[in-house]
């Protein structure tokens, strides 16, 4: 029974792991070139259990609120809300174990004292108790006192100490296990031809590749240049093959020779990766089944959202605003660029460990196009969540040389002809001066959660994907943008002095001035610009008018980059109509 119990929290916290994961999500993983471990930091796993619990606690005391129910309809109403595979499940745990846990919501237990009287959240040993609400009048340890005598009444809780691995519950098992694969690999997990490319759009598949168009032939992929002009099928699945009856002439050799054909790449972080997390999966006013239709897709991509991203990006987005992207840019510069894109980038990417991810390129030197590369790890290098936070910084020598084993790399491995484009990290201070005394969706309700508390009780546990950034120490702020100017610094000076054979190589400011000022002409406001849960990454319109200002500098300072149009383009487009899709 005690594994049933735990359960239900595992439940609940399944429903709401990307808060719970964010931390995790957003800060930088271990440097260096092994592969990351699937698995977390004890202290971090904890932390973000704590999130977990306090996120999935708020949203139930908000239910039952909003929709003037009892806490166990709250539940009940959450559980019709999920995917119907887990429906079953979630009403049996819920008809069990819900009313003791709205017992200690009942008696007017906030969220955090919830959680720290089920041991969720715990205090480490000289550290403050933390807590996203404000305390109660009779104070935060008093009040989890009152909440642990409560449960010492209660036969089914008095022994809930906790919940193991989210991945203990059956019908995640299976899932987890792949979801550790592409966190290990950040390879497509179903690539049956071993060729880095997938016809499964989410665990690292075509969402952040070209999708396959033959997924049992390793020589048929996105990218490569075609086999004797496609003549009898497309083998670089851009959807462009077969003999023109007219003239005999192959209609790739026809629209593609000399076209100048060109990959798109990223090298990048969370923010490269598009992490996004529906706001909506937590504001009770807007929540329904609808919300959540999303979620299995959402967790098998680790909550990333690289198909609506600023350079990989190719569908319509289905998270606000609108898709635009270096890719389909050069795609409608050039339809035979159809499907090559490959978005390598992962939740707490830098410089570091960079080196391990980049590994994964799919790219042969001797029989594919060359590529442009986005080298992007825009925060990691300065963002950390340890409380010396400066310590735990990038120095501008480790900068130099990760940057350079990372090019050494790409030169040996990218086509001759390819380029690079380093973007400089980010001035973060933006995030503060935007967010801090805005209300989070989770405080809109009751207009009691701003930013400003969310980044302090993140901080707290250490789990801040920030501590530099997201803090009310300005004097930090300002160091740790110092940092980042250090770092871009490093980059801009790498792409004056370093010469390598296969590309060449170009500097860019990361464009958020010129993205806030785009935007205020739109009459849009600068908050708009980052996600509203985590207050942390760059938001879908930020993404689009990303787009906008790269592709213009490139235009106008390195056309030679982006390659000629396409003469062909409308012709390609009236035989092949949208070539096969994406």
């Amino acid at each position: 029974m005690r594994g049933s119990r735990q359960t239900f929290l595992n439940l609940f916290c399944i429903l709401w792991l990307p808060l719970l994961l964010k931390a995790a999500s957003s800060s930088p993983l271990p440097g260096g070139n092994n592969p990351p471990h699937a698995s977390l930091p004890s202290g971090l796993y904890k932390g973000q259990t704590c999130v977990g619990c306090v996120l999935v606690v708020s949203v139930i005391e908000q239910l039952a609120q909003w929709h003037n129910s009892t806490v166990k309809a709250a539940v009940e109403r959450l559980c019709s809300y999920i995917p119907e595979k887990l429906q079953g499940f979630c009403y049996v745990l819920a008809e069990l174990y819900g009313p003791h846990i709205a017992e200690l919501i009942d008696r007017e237990l906030n969220a955090d004292v919830v959680c720290h009287s089920l041991k969720l959240c715990k205090q480490d040993p000289g550290q403050p108790l933390c807590h996203l609400y404000p305390p109660p009048k009779v104070g935060l340890n008093t009040a989890i006192r009152k909440a642990k005598r409560i449960m010492k009444t209660s036969k089914d809780l008095k022994s809930f100490t906790g919940f193991s691995s989210v991945c203990a519950f059956p019908l995640l098992a299976n899932l987890c296990e792949k979801i550790k694969y592409v966190i290990r690999n950040k390879l497509p997990f179903e690539d049956f031809d071993g060729d880095k490319f997938s016809t499964f759009p989410t665990l690292r598949g075509y969402h952040w590749r070209g999708r396959d168009c033959n997924d049992k032939n390793t020589t048929v992929y996105p990218g490569r240049r075609p086999d004797n002009w496609d003549v009898k099928s497309d083998s670089n699945c851009n959807g462009i093959w077969g003999v023109d009856p007219k003239d005999g002439i192959p209609y790739e050799e026809k629209f593609c020779k000399g076209a100048d054909s060109q990959g798109v790449v990223l090298l990048g972080d969370s923010a490269g990766a598009h992490f996004h997390i529906p706001p909506e999966w937590m504001t009770v006013t807007q929540m329904s089944a609808k919300s959540f239709a999303n979620l299995p897709m959402a967790f098998t991509d680790e909550l990333d959202w690289p198909q609506f991203s600023e350079i990989t990006g190719f569908l319509n987005s289905t998270i606000g605003g609108w898709t635009d992207s270096l890719y389909l840019r050069l795609r409608r510069r050039n339809r035979c660029n159809h499907r090559d894109l490959q978005n390598i980038s992962q939740n707490g990417g830098s410089s570091g460990n960079l080196l391990y991810l980049i590994k994964s390129l799919a790219r042969n030197q001797l029989l594919d196009n060359p590529a442009i590369v986005v080298y992007a790890t825009i925060g990691n290098d300065v963002c950390n969540g340890n409380r010396d936070t400066l310590a735990h910084m990038t120095t501008p020598k480790e900068m130099l040389s990760n940057v350079v084993q990372a090019l050494r790399y790409l030169d040996s491995n990218l086509p001759n002809g390819s380029h690079v484009i380093l973007t400089g990290l980010v001035d973060g201070r933006f995030l503060w001066d935007n967010l801090h005394d805005r209300y989070h969706p989770l405080g809109q309700l009751n207009r009691d959660v701003t930013y400003s508390q969310l980044y302090s009780f993140l901080d707290c546990l250490q789990v801040s994907p920030c501590s530099g950034w997201l803090t009310p120490n300005e004097t930090l702020r300002n160091l740790t943008s110092e940092r980042a100017l250090q770092l871009s610094n490093v980059l801009k000076e790498i792409a004056r002095s370093e010469k390598f054979a296969n590309f060449d190589i170009f500097y860019m400011d990361f464009p958020l001035r010129q993205t806030a000022e785009e935007w205020r002409k739109m009459g849009g406001e600068p908050w708009q610009l980052i996600e509203p849960v985590d207050g942390f990454h760059p938001s879908q319109i930020a993404a689009a008018l990303g787009t906008s200002i790269t592709w213009q500098k490139a235009l106008h300072e390195w056309p030679q980059v982006l390659g000629k149009e396409n003469p062909f383009n409308d012709q390609i487009e009236a035989i092949f109509k949208d070539q096969g899709g994406h």
